[in-house]
């Protein structure tokens, strides 16, 4: 019972006290790849720490005076364990599955999502397909609206599309630091991060880390497709466009440059600030790393 409770009280933290501290540092916004690592660490965190809350909890007399031995034996891994010829319990089906439930629960949700975003995606495609046409100079379809919008498709048919609005409103710079921000989303697969997240949180409503995480891996994604685009583009032409475009709306399953956060994006990108220390980045790292370890080592300890 005392090990339940440890992993419980460490589920909460992760779950609950970790993800507002996350969210107001600092340095996030200077490492955004790595911020996303440190979300995703949480989640994988709380997902490992809670399932072996409720094996202690539903069959803890199994092994929690038998360390590693006493868990694999009743998965049916230990090699040396005695093979028992009665038929399961219900306990033991009880301690196997309920924990099983909680992992597959969001990788369920993660499957869901991506087939409801790719039937969105391939309507999208078979719309263009009717009302669209290649854009002038640019890798990219147009589509004949009004409101300045650039958006990308990603996937196998993977798409930048361009509003005639914003074909009107930007500068040739401006489009190209845009599309070169949508090649990023493209080329970095962010979309599947989007989906991971949204999993998450459909899998645990509710759940501050759900929240924390879905708002802001959105945002940290934009900032690394931004300092793709900076690369090759200047801050003013980025930080004009994302102004142009930023009321454009994206569809369900697209990435627009307009994106969350706008405001932060643009602050941050005319006003850039260093990267953080290689040892805090390392140490994030490795703190993201470490943690979904640490319950399965109290699970497992003596």
């Amino acid at each position: 019972m005392i090990t339940a409770v440890a992993l419980a009280g460490y589920a909460a933290l992760v779950g609950a006290a970790m993800p507002p501290l996350l969210s107001r540092a600092r340095w996030p916004h200077r490492a955004p790849a790595i911020a996303i690592l440190a979300w995703q660490g949480l989640m994988v965190t709380f997902v490992v720490a809670t399932a072996l809350t409720v094996y202690h909890l539903v069959l803890a007399e199994h092994h929690v005076h038998e360390g590693l031995l006493g868990l694999l034996s009743v998965c049916g891994l230990a090699g040396d364990a005695p093979v028992s010829e009665s038929a399961p319990t219900l306990g033991d089906t009880l301690a196997l599955g309920a924990p099983a439930v909680i992992v597959l629960l969001p990788l369920g949700w993660f499957a869901l999502c991506t087939w409801r975003a790719r039937r969105a995606r391939q309507r999208h495609l078979d719309m263009l397909a009717l009302i669209g046409e290649p854009a002038p100079g640019y890798d990219a379809t147009v589509v004949d609206h009004d409101a300045p919008a650039v958006y990308c498709l990603p996937g196998r048919r993977r798409r930048v599309v361009i509003t005639r609005g914003a074909l009107d409103v930007l500068s040739d710079a401006q489009m190209r630091a845009v599309l070169e921000h949508e090649s990023a989303h493209i080329e970095g697969r962010h979309h599947l991060l989007h989906l991971l997240v949204d999993a998450f949180s459909r899998a645990f409503p509710g759940l501050p880390l759900a929240g924390h995480a879905k708002e802001q891996i959105a945002l940290l994604v934009e900032m690394i497709a931004d300092d793709r685009a900076l690369r090759s583009h200047s801050r003013d032409a980025l930080a004009t466009a994302m102004c142009e475009v930023a009321a454009g709306q994206a569809p369900r399953g697209a990435l627009g440059v307009g994106g969350p956060g706008a405001l932060i994006r643009l602050r941050r990108i005319l006003t850039p600030q260093p990267r953080p220390h290689r040892v805090t980045w390392l140490g994030v790292v490795a703190a993201s790393a470490a943690a979904p370890l640490l319950p399965l080592l109290v699970a497992c300890g003596p």
